[in-house]
């Protein structure tokens, strides 16, 4: 094999150990900020690993047609390595300043949605509220002020009603028809 390959092949190899380092972090820190479940954890946990393994083999077929070689696994751990001596801690702090600014932006959207879509429906809602309420006083003011105006009408026919009432009330025939009535409804 030509050197040339060979030295294409360990930086792609290299290249490949950060990548895997640099998406470690980021998994890890996503899988303590946002607290997923034990089972989801060992479900991402394959996840990435199959997703390394691919992306490992991709670019190994990229650098030299997929050949396994001493300086891949040299190359992977070399990348690895250097990753988390000099950029683990800032790629840390920058997925967690990440989430918390997703967050922001998160509560954010919905404070706006609140203020331009929830206070015009809460005024709305007040105002149908109040106008119902208004409508149903000024309706029962009528109606008040319609029994008042039709007193007369309504009073006097019963006044001269109610005497000749009693008088029905007490009939013999209303008796009779009563009784029929309560042995009808205990059969």
């Amino acid at each position: 094999m030509n050197p040339a390959i060979q030295w294409v092949t360990l930086f792609y190899m290299l290249l490949s150990g950060a990548a895997m380092g640099l998406a470690y972090d980021s998994y890890r820190v996503l899988s303590l900020k946002l607290t997923f479940p034990r089972w989801l954890n060992a479900l991402l946990d394959l996840f990435y690993w199959l997703l390394a393994a691919l992306f490992v083999f991709r670019m190994m077929y990229a650098g030299n047609q997929g050949e396994l070689r001493f300086y891949v696994f040299v190359g992977l751990f070399l990348g690895i390595w250097v990753y988390f001596l000099i950029f683990s801690v800032t790629v840390k702090r920058f997925v967690v300043m990440l989430i918390l600014s997703v967050q922001y932006t998160f509560r954010l959207l919905w404070r706006i949605i609140k203020t331009v879509i929830g206070g015009p429906l809460r005024g709305l809602w007040r105002l149908l509220r109040g106008t119902l309420v208004l409508t149903g006083r000024i309706l029962l003011f009528i109606l008040k002020v319609l029994k008042v105006m039709t007193k007369p009408i309504w009073v006097l026919p019963v006044r001269w009603i109610s005497p000749h009432w009693s008088r029905l009330y007490h009939s013999a025939w209303v008796k009779k028809l009563s009784e029929r009535i309560a042995a009808w409804r205990q059969r």
